[in-house]
């Protein structure tokens, strides 16, 4: 991309994103060192087994700034707060993408980008001819639940603050916050279950109070990346283990192997819910899923679980309680819809984060409304270029288990569009593909709202390589080829 003499926009004073500015103090990566790293730069301790503390990545990413001089494209205190598009009415809704399907670099600028710096209310427009959006899904606008009148937050007595703003604190700050404090933690995923966990840290000792979890949905928690013994990229990261799952758009003879390996499927899912179910006190907390382990990994919903986690609920300092049908405030803390009471001093909502909202602040009409496809995912082709939107392209806006790697990938498909390498296919060739993704989601998991593609990962590979003229099978040898794990070293050039 350097060719292209790129401008990065960063609202924030520093590289990192999340990892910087929406992070606990105990928050850790949840995939080993090598699956979450640059294809041409390792990790320093690459063979350490403990997962990266958010401090080791901002290094990582620092680092990795350093060493490739990104620093001279970034304006950093620069926000994006509008977006104009220069080429018309019509530019966006044509046969092809942006007009031909290849070369969108012509020459003309198509996009104008309203900026503000410091502590300036002057807007300063610049003109490009292509703007890639890597806002990410996360962090920046909470979502917030909704409740009837007077049975909102307004009714509480005590505080009620979302993780986003939890962040923001320092570690004096939230143990002060959660000292001797009844706390309620509303959620059941990764940022709810490390906030219950510094809570409980908080309150250890004399005068602790114990956190309680308000779990709506149940998710699959897992405590390492060893099954049995067995490491999990055995089950999910190698060419003949993704051979099980359904891919999109795949045809009758690879749909009829997979109605085949059904009952192989479902084993494989059976014997990860066993070890869980062994290793961890699910069934003593009432926290056992009913649906297969897969659909969360297919969902890229699956938790790692802190360390200690459930020995901090064994001592009394998590508790948790269903709310599987919805609960609402009271003056002294919550109550379920079944009628129980559970009284706080103070609720986090660690209710999510509404990423495609950012979007949709900044992108113009008609294209503000087109963020989001009747599956309620972003319809992404190739996971980056919008049919309807020309000379954009979308980066972080899908899920695997290395969100590094399905995103480096993606730019270098992205650098070969615009060098002119590949022609895309019609927008309705386009739309269509990009359906058969939200399909085979659909009849893969029940929560496909969700844009994952970890149980057909390196076919999604396969796809940008091919476009690129790039080799699809890129182990030594056939027995590497179908048993070895996948991970971002292969994809080196």
């Amino acid at each position: 991309m350097a060719a292209y003499d790129p401008v990065v926009f960063e609202a924030t004073p520093s590289v990192g994103g999340v990892w910087k500015h929406c992070v606990y103090r105990t928050t850790r990566l949840q995939t080993p060192r090598p699956d979450y790293e640059f294809s041409d730069y390792s990790w320093k301790n690459r063979d350490d087994p403990s997962f990266p503390t958010h401090t080791e990545i901002v290094d990582y990413l620092e680092g990795y700034a350093d060493e490739f001089d990104l620093w001279r494209y970034i304006s950093f205190g620069s926000k994006v707060v509008d977006i104009k598009f220069l080429g018309g009415a019509q530019a966006g809704f044509t046969e092809l993408w942006s007009g031909t399907g290849k070369d969108p670099l012509r020459g003309k600028p198509m996009w104008e980008v309203g900026i503000v710096t410091g502590d300036s209310n002057t807007v300063q427009y610049y003109k490009f001819e292509f703007v890639v959006m890597c806002t990410g899904k996360y962090g920046d606008v909470p979502r917030m639940p909704v409740f009837p009148p007077g049975k909102g937050p307004e009714v509480f007595k005590g505080t009620v603050m979302h993780s986003l703003d939890y962040c923001k604190l320092s570690e004096e700050e939230t143990v002060e916050l959660m000292r001797g404090k009844k706390v309620v933690v509303v959620g059941y995923k990764k940022s709810a279950i490390d906030l219950a966990n510094e809570c409980a840290q908080a309150n250890q000792g004399e005068g602790g109070q114990a956190c309680t979890m308000l779990v709506r949905t149940l998710h699959w928690v897992v405590p390492s990346y060893s099954i049995w013994g067995l490491p999990f990229s055995m089950f999910y990261s190698t060419r003949l283990s993704q051979l099980f799952y359904e891919r999109p758009n795949q045809g009758f003879f690879r749909s009829l192997v997979c109605r085949l390996m059904s009952p192989l499927r479902s084993g494989v899912s059976k014997f990860i819910e066993s070890y869980l179910s062994w290793k961890l006190p699910l069934g003593k907390y009432g926290l056992t899923p009913d649906h297969p382990f897969v659909e969360d990994y297919a969902s890229c919903q699956m938790a790692i679980l802190p360390e200690g986690f459930f020995d901090m609920a064994d001592r009394g300092l998590i508790r948790f309680k269903r709310a599987s049908t919805g609960w609402c405030f009271s003056e002294n803390g919550v109550v379920l819809d079944d009628g129980t009471k559970v009284e706080a001093d103070l609720v986090f909502l660690a209710t999510g984060f509404e990423g495609k909202e950012k979007l949709r602040e900044v992108l113009p009409k008609p294209f503000r409304d087109l963020v989001v496809g009747k599956s309620s995912m972003m319809p992404l082709y190739r996971g980056t270029i919008h049919p309807l939107i020309p000379n954009m392209a979308f980066v972080g806006f899908v899920e695997s288990v290395s969100n590094l790697h399905t995103s480096e990938l993606r730019c270098r498909w992205l650098s070969g569009l615009l060098e002119g390498r590949f022609k895309l296919p019609s927008v309705k060739a386009m739309m269509g593909h990009i359906a058969g993704e939200a399909d085979a989601m659909r009849r893969t998991t029940r929560f496909y709202r969700r844009h994952c593609i970890s149980t057909y990962s390196i076919h999604d590979s396969d796809g940008m390589c091919a476009d690129l003229g790039s080799a699809t099978l890129r182990k030594a040898n056939w027995i590497a080829e179908l048993f070895a794990p996948y991970n971002n070293k292969d994809y080196k050039e």
